[in-house]
């Protein structure tokens, strides 16, 4: 296969993966959407490795559509981070494979601190899944690398899936060009907003 055609392969691949999981939204994806709209404390994303770098993109899409949302690295939860954390927070746990250690050994403490747990992850058949209140669950065929291995497919898939979240949660709180100013006055959107 040639480069152009691996490049066409590679983004066709991870486009599937963003229809599947589109098609097989459910009552449990919009039961999720209303818990997070109805947040009284801030949404918290949490995970390591591609997953924690989807998380932090996440954290920041959310804080700017009017989301309050931060990150909390799994890791780091264990050195004091967890203070971040409060009960009336919604916690997403993130992993692809739904077994990633890191993230499953925060839950008894989350579980202390008494806030919502949501396992994200495209295995609703998995430890963190049985673990969590809640799965937010999508679904691809494979990755796009050659060798079927390199997280691609699913991080763009848990990516737009968690952007489609905000974007739905923003507009149920008639969130305005206004207030997206007031959060973002710098920068080319900061100008164009404004005129």
């Amino acid at each position: 296969m040639n480069k152009l055609d691996l490049l066409k392969t590679s983004l066709k691949m991870e486009s599937e993966g963003l229809l599947k999981t589109a098609n097989r939204l459910n009552e449990q994806t919009l039961e999720i959407v209303d818990i997070v709209d109805s947040c009284q404390g801030k949404i918290v994303f949490t995970g390591v490795g591609k997953s924690g770098h989807v998380g932090k993109k996440l954290a920041a899409t959310f804080s700017s559509v009017g989301i309050p949302a931060i990150f909390v690295h799994s890791t780091e939860a264990f050195h004091g981070d967890f203070g971040m954390i409060q009960t009336q927070d919604i916690v997403f746990l993130l992993s692809n494979s739904g077994s990633t250690q890191e993230v499953l050994s925060m839950l008894p403490t989350l579980r202390k601190i008494g806030c919502i747990t949501i396992a994200f992850t495209s295995k609703d058949q998995s430890s963190l899944a049985d673990m969590c209140d809640y799965t937010l669950h999508y679904t691809y065929e494979k990755e796009a690398d050659v060798l079927g291995l390199a997280p691609t497919t699913s991080s763009t898939t848990m990516l737009a899936l968690g952007d489609s979240i905000a974007v739905v949660v923003s507009a149920s709180r008639q969130f305005t060009k206004d207030d997206f100013h007031l959060f973002h006055p710098g920068g080319a959107l900061g100008k164009q907003l404004e005129k």
